[in-house]
């Protein structure tokens, strides 16, 4: 039988030594580990096997604190593989309440010994059993020491970047800024968009019922359902199959309300793979009309054209190439979707790495290419047409900077607040964008506006 903490404990070290992304290392993993029979990783054991790898990520700050407070050397001063076994070790005994301490002592004591750090493992048994007995003295059953400076306080505890946690304290103040950090720290839920060409949602609320799955609907969003708990694979799920649904999140539904396509209209979704947001425009329009679904990579539009099969839609057409290239399309477009590749720090629940990997000059170089690309994509757009302008990050730099930059250039170009009846509406700020914040609506953080172009424009 496979050990689902030796399965994480390499896929850690393989992430450290690869620098990839954490789900493919850990897809990597798992697959090396597929088989039958006594071989075979039981689904128990792969969920533990993901958490921990996905935990010990998100969790790296607070974890190396916890180093640095009780070993003699710091955390980046430790042999790698070492540091990442006291990692294991640490987070089970912080954050998993369902496994006993003893266990996850003696586990991590025997990683270290199976991992050719067997000369370390008293060091091992040491630190954690220390750890465990300043927990039970600690008066609030934290036995972390935390900075004073409130920033630092939130960005040790709750494990991110002091720049990320800076951002949010000056934007929500302290006590909403820690709770979008508790939140980001949370497994991500698994959204469902129904698609009413082919059934209706009470019916595949009735499906999953009938299956024994638990779903609820998602205020605000109208053909959105949330699992509840795990369901498996998400291709065994009923209506799969029949095109019934597919996944997406919630704030990302809301980006094509927001658009409002209309039947019969060409549509341009600029940055389109891999097709959520495409085949929800096209659902919207009851398949009537034609939609331009761009990127830049031909194998991603591969997964597009897969989805809007299984859909059971055909007015969508793929197109592969930069954006910023295509002269073919200019005053064409009834209405664009510039879903903008951007930081992804509205999404940092399920992509465990990003915290670390983004930086305050990434954000820069992001935000020239969305002024770019809202620039070009605004040259398709008719006079009296729209453009949603969409991120799936909450920092300014990347949402509200392009807009006001591009609006100070482009006069013939005007915010458009939607009517009460779109979905959309319930975020619409004060300034006219939408702000969806995590903490406040439990959904993803995105930014999006709709801007209309003046019907007597001329280039």
């Amino acid at each position: 039988m496979q050990n689902p903490r030796q399965i994480a404990f390499l896929a850690l070290r393989d992430l450290d030594r690869r620098g990839t992304f954490a789900d493919v290392t850990l897809d990597r993993a798992l697959k090396k580990v597929s088989g039958t029979g006594d071989r075979a990783l039981l689904p128990l054991d792969r969920r533990l096997a993901t958490e921990l790898v996905y935990g010990c990520i998100r969790r790296r700050r607070s974890l190396d604190a916890a180093i640095d407070q009780f070993a003699k050397k710091p955390a980046d001063r430790q042999p790698p593989d070492l540091r990442w076994i006291l990692h294991l070790g640490l987070y089970q005994l912080r954050y998993l309440d369902d496994i006993p301490a003893s266990a996850a002592v003696d586990t991590t004591v025997e990683l270290a010994k199976t991992n050719g750090l067997k000369g370390l493992a008293g060091f091992v048994n040491g630190l954690l059993r220390q750890y465990l007995r300043a927990a039970q003295a600690a008066a609030s059953g934290d036995p972390l020491h935390l900075p004073e400076e409130p920033i630092a306080r939130l960005a040790v505890a709750h494990s991110y970047p002091d720049w990320i946690v800076a951002n949010w304290v000056e934007r929500l103040g302290v006590e909403e800024a820690e709770q979008l950090a508790q939140w980001f720290n949370r497994s991500p839920s698994i959204d469902l968009r129904v698609n009413p060409l082919r059934t209706a949602i009470a019916t595949v609320e009735s499906a999953f019922q009938g299956a024994g799955i638990e779903v609820m609907r998602v205020p605000h969003v109208p053909q959105a359902l949330r699992l509840k708990s795990g369901a498996g694979a998400i291709a065994n799920l009923p209506g799969f199959n029949e095109g019934w649904w597919t996944v997406q999140d919630s704030s990302a539904q809301l980006t094509s309300y927001l658009l409002d396509p209309q039947p019969g209209e060409l549509i341009i979704d600029a940055c389109a793979a891999p097709g959520g947001k495409t085949t929800h425009i096209a659902e919207l329009m009851g398949d009537r009309g034609t939609i331009y679904a761009c990127d830049k990579t031909p194998s991603r539009l591969k997964k597009v054209k897969e989805n809007s099969d299984r859909l059971g839609l055909h007015a969508i057409e793929v197109l592969a190439g930069d954006s910023r290239e295509f002269a073919q399309f200019d005053r064409r477009a009834d209405r664009v979707l510039l879903d903008a590749p951007c930081s992804g720090l509205g999404t940092l629940h399920r992509r465990a790495d990003a915290r670390w990997r983004q930086t305050p000059d990434n954000l820069v170089q992001l935000a020239q290419l969305q002024g770019e690309l809202l620039a070009k994509t605004a040259q398709w757009v008719k006079p009296g047409g729209v453009l949603v302008y969409a991120t799936c990050t909450l920092h300014p730099l990347e949402n509200e900077k392009p807009i006001r930059d591009f609006l100070a250039t482009h006069p013939d170009w005007a915010i458009e607040v939607p009517p009460a009846s779109n979905p959309a509406a319930h975020f619409v700020t004060s300034a006219g964008w939408l702000e969806v914040w995590p903490h406040r609506y439990d959904l993803d953080g995105f930014f999006m506006v709709r801007l209309r172009k003046a019907p007597d424009a001329s280039e």
